[in-house]
């Protein structure tokens, strides 16, 4: 299997420039590897150049805001501070506080209609195991994927400044800083839910 860094820099030289959405839903392992590649046979750029020319935003499910402890950011809490101490273009963070609100997947698990789906069995089965989960999953990376592909508005504003990542992985939130933005909660959690249900149970045509 290919290396993540080797799928990534072969993804990106294709692409026009400017024209790349990066989501992020867990560590930040690869992104931080990325950045720190140098040339290849895909391209001639640094890493950091080639993100600068192809990216045109990150949106990560990273960090608890305007400050806290949140999984993803503090796990490998130093590829962290590498990927968004480094990154050259904008960033939005979808934080744990605005995920945590959301719940999503039960409907998809009724719905008698929807058969052969993965993401409706692992809903299925996760789900009855967790007494907090009776009304729906908790849909941190759903936010994420939804603010990726459709943009934050309508349903989210954004705050701007940039992240401090402290040594023992909580992050704060610098409002004087540039160039990285946190979700903000404009549509009610029970707007976004019915949008998020409503395309987990699209069925292709």
């Amino acid at each position: 299997v290919p290396d993540a860094v080797e799928i990534y820099r072969k993804v990106l030289a294709k692409q026009p420039d400017h024209s790349v959405v990066v989501e992020t839903e867990g560590f930040l392992t690869n992104l931080a590897n990325l950045l720190k590649s140098g040339r290849d046979q895909y391209s001639p750029l640094s890493g950091r150049e080639l993100i600068k020319r192809k990216v045109k935003l990150l949106v990560s499910m990273a960090g608890k805001f305007p400050s806290g402890k949140e999984y993803n950011l503090s796990t490998d809490s130093e590829s962290s501070k590498i990927v968004f101490n480094n990154w050259p273009t904008p960033v939005v963070f979808d934080g744990f506080e605005i995920g945590v609100e959301i719940k999503t997947g039960l409907p998809l698990t009724k719905d008698d209609r929807i058969k052969n789906d993965p993401v409706k069995d692992v809903f299925s089965i996760c789900i009855p195991k967790s007494p907090e989960d009776s009304l729906g999953r908790m849909s941190w990376d759903e936010v994420a994927a939804l603010v990726a592909v459709k943009g934050y508005r309508p349903l989210f504003n954004l705050r701007s400044g940039k992240i401090i990542i402290h040594d023992d992985g909580s992050n704060g939130w610098d409002y004087k800083g540039h160039g990285q933005y946190y979700l903000t909660p404009r549509a009610s959690a029970k707007e976004v839910q019915e949008i998020i249900n409503k395309l987990m149970m699209h069925q292709p045509n």
